[in-house]
């Protein structure tokens, strides 16, 4: 089974503020891949590199 991160691990990682990983968790289609359990949130950190090359390429 995939280790999944939570907020904390993933913003340490990108090296941006905690409150940066929310904001970008509420933006719809344009959010970043997350799941959700019951009142936490974690990320895969594969998912979540993908949609930034991705992301990139589309503006």
């Amino acid at each position: 089974m995939k280790q999944l991160l939570n907020v904390k691990e993933l913003a340490e990682i990108l090296n941006v503020p905690v409150s940066w990983i929310y904001q970008r968790t509420c933006m719809g289609p344009k959010s970043i891949p997350y799941y959700k359990m019951g009142k936490h949130i974690r990320f895969d950190i594969d998912e979540v590199k993908e949609f930034f090359k991705t992301e990139g390429k589309e503006s």
